[in-house]
């Protein structure tokens, strides 16, 4: 019984997060919904089951809170640049992609990287090389490519090496 349970269940918690969040993001609750929302909590945990699973290792959690304290300030730091490009009635400035060379190794830490960038308005990360050694990333307004490079490197991955080694 508990093998057949596991085969149609491969994550109970899994399947439940999914059914619950399901059934919350739709503002119409109905036998429809219920089961589409069944059927993804089915399907979801069998296909991530497939993932290639890579558990995290933490380390020193000392820069976290200046982490976070610098991200919430680029955001709001990039969110008034962003406001002003588009406000402004000339449009001189130059978008591009930035090819930016990681020293973080740790898959829960590129992630990480990933999503500060992500979450900054004006950049978004679009690619990871194979080899988890490059990240591709789009930047609205590039004056210097090597100055965004340095910024990042500086203010996210090096905070991000300690806390995923």
């Amino acid at each position: 019984m508990k093998d057949l349970l596991r085969a149609v269940f491969p994550s109970i918690p899994l399947s439940l997060a999914v059914l619950l969040v399901g059934l919350w993001l739709n503002a119409e609750p109905g036998l429809g919904v219920l089961v589409l929302s069944l059927i993804m909590a089915l399907v979801i945990p069998h296909a991530a089951q497939r993932l290639d699973r890579e558990f995290a290792r933490i380390g020193n959690l000392k820069p976290l809170p200046k982490l976070i304290f610098v991200m919430l300030y680029d955001i709001v730091r990039a969110n008034l640049q962003v406001a002003r490009l588009i406000l402004q009635p000339r449009q001189d400035f130059v978008s591009g992609w930035v090819c930016i060379p990681l020293e973080l190794t740790n898959i829960h830490g590129i992630t990480a990287l990933a999503s500060l960038i992500t979450v900054t308005p004006g950049t978004i990360s679009a690619e990871l090389s194979e080899d988890r050694r490059h990240i591709l990333i789009h930047v609205l307004n590039l004056d210097d490519p090597q100055a965004i490079i340095d910024e990042i490197k500086e203010r996210y991955e090096k905070p991000l090496r300690e806390i995923f080694p």
